[in-house]
């Protein structure tokens, strides 16, 4: 999972990208990039680490002109090198540098035949510079040069007719502009902005979450469009062209259960309102299974994504809800650690209880989801070594079964925790007194529930294994798995980053 953000301004842009990307870290904290354009040239700096790392005052005083894009995003496979870091350049044609959320499913197919009939390089195992070079040859084949919005529409409608998967993309187009488009089912969130400036000159935005567009003063527009494009010429005009016909609009599920930050607006769903309802639901099932006679004697949430729901959880059942663990927020998230006891012991890092909650209590802790079930256990022994009497356990989110194909480092089947064993098993895993979790209908209606959303479904994959874009058979994931598990990542020499899928060249080179 990734962040992205593009600006067209009438002022300098560098200070914009940087407070955006600051509102977006939660989406990725491995490594950041800005690239600026000014005066037919480009200005790049990107490297490892969080947002106020990598950027310091030299870089930003290089990082001039008022038309620029920015990422954030987190590895999904070993440990990293700067190199993988977004956005990604190519000089031929015009010079385009690229950003990109989410994960193409036939991105070893497409790097092939990149190489083979193209005649495109990739320096890198990355499905964005794959998606940069799809797009780079789509622009070359124009044959123009100058390409108008039309051609640049043109263009990325062919793209389009290549790309299989999920993706949220920035890009600039030197001499040309800003160009963002989103993919067909809106799996993957994209929603543009606008503001005025000092001179009265409209100024553009586009982000993966609308508090990048609302910390920086930009009134949102809408929603990209699944399957539509946006581009914004050097002159600040604004063109939109719906280059494919979109399929089931069905943004991924996830989001809103546990990536987007609870301020954000994602088409026209409020994350926060979604996440009550999500505790709201399951207060209802703990009422209808456990019955009145519960026995739970407080309600602690898992920091942070639970607290919305477990606030509302508590309130519903008309018992104590309290904060017993302090986070140490200077650990990284540790789903996406390399290694289980880096996770393990990152746990016991990254969260302290507070004796006070819960000695000689009846504990039920809520947590957004489950995955490996790692994290679940250490915080559970944390809550009995702090005097717990019994600790119960809700997950907000259904049981994940399934790995995620379109941008989020779900692990490969194999290694989730609900994959083969019931719910029974699983409590007994993780070493809970009970355990429920979120029925999957209960969570799209909570989600769902708005009047002004045009959404038709979700993305639910990881829950029900239903690919929404279809082409996932168990060759692909049996390939996903040999690129994502632990022996996988573990074994890789050198150091590196991987983004969301690994492309193999592997003989390719020998085949010609």
């Amino acid at each position: 999972m990734c962040g992205v953000v593009g600006v067209a301004a009438h002022e300098p842009v560098n200070q914009i990208l940087y407070d955006a990307l600051t509102m977006l870290q939660h989406r990725g904290q491995d490594a950041a990039g800005i690239v600026t354009l000014q005066d037919g040239r480009l200005y790049l700096r990107k490297e490892n680490g969080m947002v106020r790392d990598v950027f310091m005052t030299r870089h930003m005083l290089r990082l001039v002109g008022k038309f620029g894009i920015g990422h954030v995003r987190y590895p999904t496979a070993g440990t990293s090198s700067s190199a993988e870091a977004q956005p990604f350049y190519v000089n031929s044609p015009y010079g385009i540098t690229l950003a990109h959320n989410g994960n193409l499913t036939n991105a070893e197919a497409l790097a092939k035949t990149l190489y083979k009939e193209d005649r495109r390089h990739l320096n890198t195992d990355s499905d964005s510079e794959v998606l940069l070079n799809v797009l780079a040859h789509e622009m070359q084949d124009l044959d123009k040069t100058h390409a108008s919005a039309d051609d640049i529409f043109k263009a990325v409608t062919a793209v389009y007719h290549r790309l299989e998967g999920a993706y949220g993309v920035v890009a600039l187009i030197t001499g040309h502009g800003l160009l963002a488009f989103r993919d067909p089912n809106g799996i993957r969130p994209l929603i543009f902005g606008e503001r005025q400036s000092e001179n009265g000159g409209t100024e553009y935005m586009v982000a993966s979450e609308s508090v990048a567009l609302t910390g920086s003063g930009f009134s949102i527009i809408r929603d990209v469009r699944p399957g539509e494009a946006i581009f914004i010429d050097l002159n600040h005009n604004l063109h939109t062209q719906q280059c494919v016909e979109p399929k089931e609009y069905t943004p991924c599920i996830f989001e809103y259960v546990y990536f987007a930050r609870p301020d954000s607006i994602m088409d026209n769903i409020s994350v926060y309102k979604s996440r009550l309802r999500m505790g709201e639901k399951l207060a209802q099932k703990i009422l209808q299974e456990w019955g009145e006679n519960h026995d739970i004697d407080v309600v602690i949430p898992i920091p942070d994504t639970s607290r919305t729901s477990a606030m509302e959880l508590a309130f519903k059942l008309n018992i104590k809800y309290r904060e017993g663990f302090m986070k140490n927020r200077y650990i990284g998230r540790t789903f996406i650690m390399p290694g289980q006891q880096q996770r393990k012991k990152s746990v016991r890092q990254k969260l302290n209880a507070v004796p006070l909650e819960f000695k000689g209590k009846n504990v039920l802790l809520v947590d957004d989801s489950i995955v490996r079930g790692t994290t679940c256990h250490e915080i559970i022994q944390m809550a009995r070594d702090a005097g717990a009497r019994k600790v119960f356990f809700a997950s907000a989110a259904p049981p994940v079964k399934y790995p995620n194909v379109y941008g989020i480092d779900m692990p490969v089947r194999s290694e989730l925790i609900a994959s083969g064993h019931s719910v029974e098993e699983v409590r007994d895993i993780i070493g809970a007194d009970r355990l429920i979790y979120q029925d999957l209908n209960d969570l799209i209606d909570a989600v769902k529930d708005t009047k002004h959303s045009r959404v038709e479904g979700f993305d639910c994959a990881v829950f029900n294994g239903c690919y929404i874009t279809g082409q996932i058979d168990e060759a692909y994931l049996d390939y996903l798995q040999a690129q994502r598990s632990e022996t996988a990542k573990t074994g890789k020499k050198g150091v590196q980053i991987v983004a969301d899928t690994p492309v193999d060249m592997t003989g390719v080179t020998e085949e010609l």
